[in-house]
């Protein structure tokens, strides 16, 4: 089993213009040097949306590294595809996917430590990103869709650093049975898990709705 994580790049972006007078922050440049991980999230990062992006269960979107290639595949030349932050990620890394990344996972982030909240919920800006009608729902048939951390502690991490596992109280929770589940249309399957997803605490508070949903 992997026990680290291998970080290529920390990306930080704030809201600019987007489509139709939206505003987005999914355009993230990489940081150099220390940045600071506060409870909200890398210093210098923003959401444009507050309802549906930031807060707590979502104060830090990692993307895997290890899905670019995949994607280099089905769309050549891309110019998103040449560096990290594609998909508006905050760290980029290299070692698991959603696989074998687990709901409740603790990694340290340089000096600070945490959390896996939930998968990441694809929308309407990734399309528009990447000037193509079928990324969301690629995503969403792959289940390659990158995940939260919710920050447990502060504190100061560099770029081509690592993030070490620290503990894994739910390894039947790989993140990508949990995007099946709740995003991926498989709750019909398994309605149990659905229902034992509704009331896991470590599972982001958005996610646990949705779940409670699908149980009904």
């Amino acid at each position: 089993m992997a026990d680290h994580l291998v970080v290529e790049a920390l990306l930080t972006g704030t809201p600019v213009p987007f489509r139709d007078g939206d505003y987005s922050a999914i355009a993230k440049r990489p940081v150099d040097g220390t940045v600071r991980i506060g409870w909200l999230g890398l210093e210098g990062d923003a959401v444009a949306d507050p309802i549906h992006h930031g807060g707590w269960d979502k104060a830090i979107h990692l993307y895997p590294q290890d899905h670019y290639a995949w994607w280099r595949e089905r769309k050549p030349d891309h110019r998103l595809l040449a560096a990290p932050g594609a998909f508006g990620e905050n760290v980029a890394s290299h070692g698991m996917t959603e696989e074998q990344i687990c709901l409740g996972d603790r990694f340290s982030l340089g000096s600070a430590i945490v959390e896996v909240s939930h998968g990441r919920q694809p929308c309407w800006k990734l399309d528009h990103r990447f000037g193509a009608r079928d990324v969301l729902a690629t995503i969403v048939k792959t289940g390659r869709s990158g995940l939260y951390f919710r920050v447990l502690r502060e504190g100061e991490a560099e770029p081509q650093g690592r993030m070490d596992l620290l503990d894994r109280p739910l390894p039947q929770w790989p993140i990508a049975r949990v995007f099946r589940l709740l995003i991926g249309g498989g709750h019909k399957a398994e309605p149990d898990a659905v229902r034992a997803l509704a009331g896991m605490p470590v599972l982001a508070e958005a996610w646990r709705d949705r779940a409670r949903k699908l149980a009904e």
